[in-house]
């Protein structure tokens, strides 16, 4: 099946997504997990990149991020967190082959309630996958720091977030994240969405129009696709990689997404 061409678009917040190779559970212990983190601490330092939530599952991750830099350092952000953690634990496994799916894919998200939702879908992540009951019972996750604040070695800019999101305080952003997880759990809405994790991007119907506008001739199998009040610009005919000039995949369902 081909790939999509791969190519950045700069000032948008990106939704990333990457599993372990052939969906292994590599991340199945607590320090792997952290060694994940420590590496994320170390390259979101490096490339002066935004971290909005993020969360290391058993498999595969998420990260929410934005770069204001203007340099397109993310594909740079990711390249080195991802190979440096690959490094790291086949170096102490004494293994050797790959760590990661060959791609990891990007979905560019609109702000306001589009970003909420985002975040709310990737800090439901584990409670999707039965593992726990609630976000605060996975640790190494965007909700359990948010709920309890790093001094040192913090991995989300509590200041970005907040002004992304439109609080005042880190207080009534805790509040709200609350709100927003007792309400979908209180629903029982724990379905997969793809349009978060398969999509080119996902928000308004202006922000993908104007996203398509971005991609010019590259836009032209986009197709634009309306789920509920959100729109999304997917492709049908091949996967959605894209956006970056580094691998990155696709994730399919497994282990809640």
């Amino acid at each position: 099946m081909p790939r999509a061409n791969r190519y950045f678009l700069s000032g948008n917040i990106w939704h990333i997504t990457h599993r372990c190779h052939n969906r292994d559970f590599l991340f199945r212990f607590k320090n792997e997990r952290l060694s994940w983190i420590h590496w994320l601490y170390e390259s979101k330092k490096r490339f002066n990149i935004i971290v909005l939530n993020y969360i290391v599952t058993s498999n595969h991750i998420h990260l929410l991020v934005k770069d204001d830099s203007g340099d397109n350092n993310v594909p740079k952000f990711m390249q080195f967190l991802q190979s440096r953690t690959a490094q790291e634990y086949n170096y102490r496994k004494g293994r050797k082959g790959a760590f990661w799916e060959d791609r990891y894919h990007a979905t560019a998200i609109d702000s306001d309630i589009y970003l909420i939702h985002c975040m709310v879908y990737i800090s439901m992540n584990m409670v999707r996958a039965a593992v726990v009951k609630h976000p605060l019972d996975w640790h190494e996750s965007g909700y359990f720091e948010i709920e309890f604040p790093k001094k040192r070695y913090c991995i989300i800019n509590y200041a970005a977030l907040l002004e992304t999101v439109g609080f005042n305080s880190l207080e009534e952003l805790q509040k709200n994240q609350r709100e927003w997880i007792k309400e979908i759990i209180d629903k029982n809405e724990f379905e997969r969405e793809p349009k978060w994790t398969e999509s080119i991007a996902v928000g308004s119907e202006c922000f993908i129009e104007k996203i398509k506008d971005q991609l010019s001739i590259k836009a032209k199998s986009r197709i634009i696709k309306k789920s509920g009040e959100d729109y999304a610009l997917s492709e049908s005919e091949i996967p959605y990689n894209a956006i970056f000039d580094t691998k990155n995949t696709t994730l399919r369902a497994n282990n809640g997404q």
